[in-house]
């Protein structure tokens, strides 16, 4: 009952969604059309600039969670009101009336100053008052309130004219609550940190702010289309539980992947200054294969789902140019770097790993032939061939007979190495290559989080 929802779509679209989502939930649930500008300018087209993104928000009562948020100040508003200065910074002058006549103390005179003579009465600072006194202020009447504020010099004495008025200084100003045109958070550019090299990314900071207006510490965040994971990543920095749901074995790979990195063991001390563990991130995946049997059946209904799938269980990157039927032997890409001259170690290349996915049963020595020519092919060190059928001892001749890599660490590495599904399943054979830069060359690292790692709880209990 105190929950939102948010769609965000592009505006081509928006107008059709609302009315799908006045029909779903009723239009009287409708709070807000949000505008995020997420590119500076667009040039060429016979049309306005397209700039912006919609973003929907519908409540399922009118008791729905909010948190009011605030955004800095835009410099020019600074420079229009902010204007005066002294010892303690900049500050605005704040009128300490309000419009009405009041019987009590409110209404009474102060220091020669009667509010009731223009139709007026006193209107204070509450919270600047009881921050001064530490305390509660309501015991105090309306003219000791003003006295603590002139004694710590936070009421500005007009030179002309009598009214005086409170001196608010921007250090203690929250900024601009919230509206619903989002201007100050950019699209998550090619250069950025956070950026993952998915192409409907959106900016943390976007999903954070929704997040933090909309619920509370330990609530649920599902996010039903989670890309990248941008909204389950935010909530789980937040200190919500929260569910991610994506029909692409590509994402959820992705995901795990990001919310590992960005949230990992780590080493605390304790306050007898021993190292501790501190587990990173827990969390469940479901419908993905676990064992040999749902590794076939997800094979059998989805070819393609399972190549996915089955690449990252390699950590390998799946083939970009990939077309159905024509992918050139070449499922999945791996780049590491290693060192191209012992002698000079600071002397680096990229390297390639070409990974081959096979699920049917109909295996045999030449697939690991064809597999070396594409290595040959695509200038590729090492060779994985990963497969859902156990290889014959032919094969795995043909494999050994390929030779190996001499790394820069020293050691030889198989050239063609074989890999079951069933082996990476239960960890009990993993790809073998030395690589300096630990994977960041085949997906982007996400940036480890600073902050006190809390436990995902179960949200799919089992019966």
């Amino acid at each position: 009952s105190t929950g939102s929802l948010y769609l965000h779509c592009d505006p081509t679209a928006s107008h059709y969604l609302k009315m799908i989502l006045d029909l779903i939930f009723g239009a009287d649930k409708f709070r807000n059309e949000i505008i995020w500008k997420r590119t500076g300018s667009h040039g060429g087209a016979k049309r306005w600039g397209p700039v912006h993104d919609t973003i929907l928000l519908y409540t399922k009562t009118k008791d729905y969670t909010w948190h009011k948020v605030y955004q800095d100040y835009d410099e020019n508003y600074i420079k229009d009101f902010y204007r005066f200065e002294d010892d303690k910074g900049f500050y605005r002058l704040v009128t300490l009336t309000a419009a009405g006549i009041r019987k009590g103390d409110s209404g009474k005179p102060w220091r020669g100053i009667n509010p009731t003579d223009v139709g007026r009465h006193w209107a204070l600072p509450v919270k600047a008052i009881e921050s001064l006194i530490n305390g509660n202020s309501k015991s105090l009447s309306t003219q000791e309130k003003l006295d603590i504020l002139d004694a710590n010099n936070l009421i500005y004495w007009p030179v002309k004219g009598q009214v005086p008025q409170y001196k608010r200084y921007l250090d203690e100003a929250p900024g601009t609550q919230i509206q619903d045109i989002i201007s100050d958070i950019k699209p998550v550019s090619s250069q950025a940190k956070e950026r993952l090299g998915y192409p409907t990314q959106k900016p943390q900071s976007l999903l954070e702010r929704i997040i933090k207006i909309s619920s509370n510490k330990g609530d649920i965040v599902l996010d039903p289309f989670c890309g990248c994971g941008t909204a389950i990543h935010a909530a789980e920095n937040l200190g919500r539980n929260w569910i991610g749901i994506d029909i692409t074995h590509l994402a959820i790979a992705l995901i795990e992947k990001r919310l590992r990195d960005a949230f990992p063991n780590k080493f605390i001390e304790d306050e007898n200054k021993n190292q501790k563990l501190v587990p990173g991130i827990e969390f469940e995946v479901e419908g993905t294969p676990k064992d040999l049997a749902a590794a076939e059946d997800l094979f059998t209904r989805d070819p393609y789902q399972f190549e996915w799938w089955a690449c990252s269980l390699v950590n390998a990157q799946p083939y970009k140019d990939k077309k159905k039927g024509a992918d050139g032997g070449i499922d999945g890409l791996i780049f590491f770097e290693d060192v191209i001259d012992i002698k000079k170690s600071n002397k680096t290349a990229v390297k390639k790993i070409i990974v081959s996915v096979k699920g049917g049963k109909n295996l045999n020595p030449a697939m690991i032939r064809d597999l070396r020519g594409t290595m040959e092919t695509n200038k590729a060190e090492i060779g994985l061939f990963v497969t859902l059928t156990p290889p014959s001892q032919p094969m795995i001749k043909e494999a050994a007979s390929s030779g190996f890599y001499k790394a820069g660490n020293g050691r030889n590495y198989a050239k063609v190495q074989i890999l079951t599904i069933e082996e990476l399943l239960t960890a009990q054979k993993r790809p073998e290559f030395f690589d300096m830069k630990q994977g960041e060359l085949t997906f982007k690292k996400a940036q480890r989080e600073n902050q006190d790692i809390g436990e995902q709880g179960n949200l799919f209990p089992h019966s």
